[in-house]
């Protein structure tokens, strides 16, 4: 019988399935090689809307990643923030400082590195979420408009990703940093025009605009609420710069990781 003869066999048949596979039994059973997860990045500018990360974006892109089965490490710079907001007044806290990479720490449960330590050459893509943080601790664009300067570890993470043709994405507030840093990307921050209410941030476009960058209108409801930048790898969803239900956003933010996990090749 066929069983009796792979039993009597059963030496020699693994010497020659080695000798037939260099890589030994292993190789010779992965009939395919399997693909690595795509490593990547994710930047944080603190916790919370309106001086730091807004966290239901930063929830959404760990979500939309843990599904795409990419492998995460949350960065943050060491400095402190522009300054803090009592959230639920909506006004500055006097008296009162946090640093970004500590108050970040809370999303990502306290596993997180300073911005200083990322390198291409550990990740794949870099991911920004929105917040205020990214217009106020990752830049200046909340003061200073078209004039703002960019931290120098998020200019250089921007730079460095750009360089090596490693995907770059970025939701709400936060594509002012290609704006500013990548001369000709093409971003989304949703409408150019409030349209009563609905884009309470759409002046933001225009500045884009005044940056050198191409500004492209996108819903944040529909089939296609991320633009893919493919000659820059860079990927750009409105999410809350639109006033619509959190499932929308969640979905725009999902659009977005999964171009730029599909950027990645992996």
């Amino acid at each position: 019988a066929p069983t009796a003869m792979l039993t009597s066999r059963g030496p020699a048949l693994c010497t020659a399935l080695r000798r037939a596979a260099p890589g030994g039994l292993a190789s010779f059973h992965s009939s395919a090689r399997r693909c690595r997860a795509a490593r990547v990045a994710v930047v944080l500018s603190g916790c919370g809307v309106y001086d730091g990360t807004e966290i239901h974006e930063a929830s959404a892109v760990l979500v939309h990643l843990s599904r795409g089965g990419a492998e995460v490490q949350m960065y943050a710079p060491d400095v402190p923030q522009m300054h803090v907001i009592d959230h639920s007044k909506g006004q500055p806290a006097e008296a009162e400082s946090r640093n970004v990479l500590v108050e970040s720490a809370r999303i990502a449960r306290g596993k997180i590195s300073s911005l200083a330590k990322l390198t291409t050459a550990d990740h794949d893509a870099v991911i920004f979420p929105g917040g205020f943080g990214a217009a106020k601790n990752l830049s200046t664009f909340a003061v200073d408009g078209k004039d703002c300067k960019v931290n120098r570890e998020v200019e250089r993470v921007l730079k460095d990703f750009h360089k090596a043709g490693k995907p770059i994405g970025l939701c709400c507030i936060s594509p002012v940093l290609a704006a500013k840093v990548l001369s000709g990307a093409e971003v989304t921050v949703g409408h150019e025009e409030e349209e009563g209410g609905k884009w309470p941030y759409a002046g933001t476009a225009g500045a884009i605009k005044e940056l050198g960058a191409k500004h492209c209108v996108k819903e944040v409801t529909i089939s296609f609420p991320a633009h893919v930048d493919t000659k820059n790898k860079v990927v750009t969803t409105p999410a809350f710069m639109c006033e619509t239900a959190l499932h929308h956003i969640f979905d725009g933010i999902g659009a977005m990781v999964k171009n730029v996990l599909k950027l990645t090749g992996k």
